[in-house]
């Protein structure tokens, strides 16, 4: 159970921060054919690093809540974010797509905020299962969200700038949002994004990219980057913006783009140079917002080796420029 009896409205998001849809359970069956029908027909890479994400996913009842009636799918506005680091006596941006940095929100309050504005009961189970499920093709089967052709979800409003939760919950809503899987109208006619991927990872005939070409598959992990990656591609911290940025439907979300506190020179020559003290590694992690300080030995070397291929896409560029 959720409980609501405690807290106020300041602790629950804001109405227009978020956007959400509710799909029966019984359809959990044909998303998972769907699914399952990809896999048999060769869709779903092999790659090692792809398979970790979604081999643990499933549409299926969670074994300790067989009795939910319902998923809610929902999606929160997380504006594309900036990082602010000085080098060389100036300062260059560096961009943190949406789901690379920490949340403003704790889930609990996403929860409260369901039970609060949209079950209004204090009497049911809303249970978080955003890492046991597809979370995009869910937003899409229940007309939450619409494919771009590059495969990323976009909501009326927020363009790809947003988090997708879901939850299962045993209230019985009045209405099952239950739809055909959509691609934008815009996306008809349209081949920017598939002119702007630096790796041609978005092909023209069908939703599912090559994600072996993907340079987010890459960036997110350590270890070495593949030579055959362009060196211009590197523009955030982690992940790739270049599909969503050229996309007509990002545009004016993507103007809305926050700044993270400034990075100093000494922080970012540490960065780069992966000299990680105490200190250090809690000023990076509060100042970048993507990383906990008990998570850093993990990702600030990935985070290092990115900006310092940002950073090398970035100079020759100027380089090339004052030629």
């Amino acid at each position: 159970m959720v409980d609501i009896s405690n807290g106020t409205d300041q602790d629950l998001l804001p109405e227009s921060r978020f956007q959400y849809r509710t799909v029966r359970v019984e359809h959990l069956q044909d998303m998972q054919n769907y699914i399952d029908e990809l896999r048999k027909n060769g869709f779903f890479s092999e790659n090692k690093v792809f398979r970790s994400y979604v081999d643990k996913l499933a549409f299926r009842l969670p074994e300790n809540f067989p009795e939910a009636k319902y998923i809610i799918v929902i999606a929160v506005h997380s504006p594309l974010a900036r990082a602010n680091l000085r080098y060389h006596g100036e300062t260059h941006s560096v961009f943190i797509p949406p789901n690379y940095y920490e949340f403003d929100f704790t889930i609990k309050q996403l929860q409260s905020t369901i039970a609060r504005r949209i079950v209004k009961r204090e009497d049911c189970r809303i249970e978080d299962v955003r890492h046991n499920i597809y979370l995009k093709h869910l937003a899409v089967r229940s007309g939450l969200a619409k494919y771009g052709r590059n495969n990323i979800c976009y909501v009326d409003g927020m363009g790809s700038m947003l988090s997708l939760f879901a939850f299962f919950t045993d209230h019985v809503f009045e209405e099952d949002h239950w739809t055909d899987i959509q691609m934008m109208d815009s996306c008809e006619k349209c081949r920017i994004c598939m002119n702007e991927c630096p790796t041609g990872a978005i092909p023209n005939e069908r939703f599912v990219i090559n994600v072996e070409k993907c340079l987010s598959l890459y960036n997110e992990v350590a270890g070495e980057i593949p030579n055959w990656i362009p060196e211009w591609a590197h523009t955030s911290l982690m992940g790739c913006m270049h599909c969503q940025f050229a996309c007509p439907a990002n545009r004016e979300i993507i103007a809305a783009a926050v700044d993270f506190d400034e990075v100093t020179e000494d922080e970012t020559v540490a960065l780069l140079n992966e000299h990680f003290n105490e200190d250090m590694t809690r000023v990076l992690s509060e100042k970048l917002k993507v990383v906990k300080p008990e998570q850093a030995e993990t990702y600030l070397p990935v985070f290092a080796r990115n900006l310092r291929a940002c950073f090398s896409s970035l100079f020759k560029k100027n380089m090339e420029m004052s030629i």
